[in-house]
């Protein structure tokens, strides 16, 4: 995990380097300067001669000085590497989760994707900034002042080897008890941030249903959840402060009752014993330092798993050794398809799926909710791989084309209309980033979203919000629609994507596909017969299995599905009108 975390420091390895030499010289610089102290409380203090004094002190005021700089740069490097790895680190998950497959997506939750990129980032970065700053020179300045201390006197410097000992086996019982609880509480961030994520998308639901009080309930209970997870890593943690202090006032009372003994019996002078104390001051508090930093490392363990999950999940969609960058046209075949969400065999959510579709035909799919419908779309554009059998594009099996060009020439307007922050321009361009003004103009047109944005106060340059929020449902379809049609694809799939718009709307739009893009695959999934009626041919899906296949009057003879939804479908219209 380390290793693979290390990749990610890249160009700032110089800034890593840098900082730990600069901090052992400060380290190296404040350990000689209570050696100084001593010389001149004994050699000039003591005897009287204030030019010895004056020369140790110049001296004192270098080493000063040099470790302030050398502080003040490790501190400046130190922050270059830790926030150029942390920008790493995302840029990295980021750029891997682009990568993804649906089916990869579906194993993480957006709210514990955002908590890794976010929360559990901002863990690593600041371990590995006191990594490289504060564990090196901690170690440093415990070793240094340990040599100096018993360079002085090795009796009594032997008091804080007993010290670093106790510390040594508290810090592991902490260590190895309070990772668990810290992979949980990070679980459990990921709920709390579902829980807000969710609440504010739905705002207006909640709103509308009055259920202000129950989503605030909720969210407290998943704080609560979290707080007392907390509570329980806190409390093994805290066992730190107490043994610090425990160990930082024995070594303290045991060198003043020695030291006092030793002055007297003249076997230590008063400098030593001051110089003693300073050291014991840097040891204890290089000690405290370090388990300090050791904690940190543990909550930072458990973030670093995560991201490493992250980094390390390959993507199961990949091109081929050859992949095929050419689409001749929209012809589509399902050979005997099999496919399922968990790969298993025994739990198909599509079965044997046998159909092909010629280039040009426009298609209509229905079927009941759960009948699979959008399953069975997204298999063309390769957003899953088939479990068994099949799909082939232009008599080619999607599995050996390159996947960029598969998706540039399957256009798809998912059932979840997506727009995003930005002018209506911008949000076009996802589907050509070097449409032209007339192209927009013209696919708009097509998708009956020209008269709408031409009424905008900014036209063209209207800003969106987030998520489409400015925009009705149906406008938000059409623009979508529109979105797709400026990639002029071989296939075009509209699952359900005409649900928000009236029926003349939808007719002209159906028209506007005929006259514009007759040469275009286009499979239209609807939940109203009058939107697929007029389709060359209409799949029936039912539970994942195809019921019926033909034109309109076929299936209103022979499928007994398709002829209870039209009519249904016809008597409520007629039941309206009477009305």
């Amino acid at each position: 995990m380390i290793k693979r975390l290390v990749g990610y420091v890249a160009k700032f390895k110089r800034d890593t380097i840098l900082t730990p030499i600069y901090v052992a010289l400060e380290a190296i610089m404040e350990t000689i300067i209570p050696l100084l102290m001593a010389w001149i409380i004994d050699n000039g203090i003591g005897k009287g001669d204030m030019k010895y004094v004056c020369i140790v002190g110049g001296v004192m005021l270098i080493v000063s000085f040099i470790s302030l700089t050398c502080g003040a740069l490790s501190g400046k490097h130190a922050a270059s590497a830790s926030t150029g790895f942390a920008r790493n680190l995302r840029k990295g998950m980021y750029y891997n989760i682009q990568n993804f497959s649906f089916s990869n997506i579906d194993k993480y939750s957006t709210a514990g994707l955002i908590t890794r990129l976010t929360t559990d980032v901002t863990n690593v970065q600041n371990a590995f900034q006191m990594v490289i700053r504060i564990l090196v020179r901690a170690p440093f300045m415990l070793i240094s002042a340990m040599a100096m201390s018993f360079y002085i006197n090795a009796k009594m410097s032997s008091i804080f080897l007993g010290a670093i000992v106790f510390l040594g086996v508290i810090l592991y019982f902490i260590m190895t008890k309070a990772h668990p609880y810290f992979m949980e509480v990070f679980k459990k961030y990921d709920d709390l941030n579902a829980s807000v994520q969710e609440n504010l998308t739905a705002i207006r639901a909640v709103k509308a249903y009055v259920r202000e009080e129950h989503e605030t309930d909720k969210f407290y209970k998943a704080s609560e959840v979290l707080y007392k997870f907390f509570i329980r890593a806190e409390k093994l943690i805290i066992i730190n402060g107490p043994a610090m202090q425990f160990a930082v006032y024995t070594c303290i009372l045991l060198l003043s009752w020695l030291g006092a003994k030793n002055i007297v019996a003249n076997s230590m002078t008063t400098g030593e014993l001051m110089s003693l104390f300073t050291y014991t001051t840097n040891i204890l508090m290089s000690l405290m330092i370090i388990s300090m930093v050791f904690v940190m490392v543990i909550m930072a363990k458990s973030s670093a798993e995560r991201i490493v999950e992250v980094l390390d999940e390959k993507s199961d969609l990949t091109n081929g050794e050859n992949p095929i960058y050419e689409i001749k046209d929209g012809s589509i075949s399902f050979n005997n398809v099999n496919f399922s969400y968990a790969k298993d065999k025994d739990n198909l959510t599509l079965e044997n799926i046998n159909i092909k579709i010629n280039s040009g035909e426009t298609i209509g799919i229905i079927g009941g909710t759960g009948s699979s419908k959008s399953t069975f779309v997204q298999l063309i554009p390769r957003l899953y791989d088939v479990t068994g059998g099949s799909v082939e594009v232009s008599g080619i099996d999607v599995r050996n084309y390159d996947i960029e060009t598969l998706r540039d020439e399957v256009s798809m307007v998912l059932q979840k209309n997506v727009l995003f922050s930005g002018t209506i321009k911008e949000n076009l361009r996802w589907g050509n980033k070097n449409a032209t003004d007339e192209e927009i103009i013209i696919a708009c047109r097509q998708a009956q979203a020209e008269e709408f944005i031409e009424n905008l106060p900014h036209k063209y340059d209207t800003f969106i919000e987030q998520g489409g929020t400015n925009v009705s449902g149906g406008q938000k379809q059409r623009l979508c629609i529109a979105r797709a049609l400026l990639k002029k694809p071989k296939i075009l799939i509209l699952d359900d994507s005409t649900s928000a718009v009236d029926t003349k709307t939808d007719a002209l739009i159906r028209k506007a596909f005929k006259e514009s893009i007759p040469d275009t695959t286009k499979l239209i999934i609807a939940q109203r017969i009058s939107s697929v009626q007029d389709a060359n041919r209409i799949i029936v899906l039912d539970d994942g299995k195809i019921n019926g296949f033909g034109t309109h009057e076929e299936l209103l003879e022979s499928n007994d599905i398709y002829r209870e939804v039209y009519e249904s479908q016809v008597k409520g219209a007629d039941n309206d009108g009477s009305k």
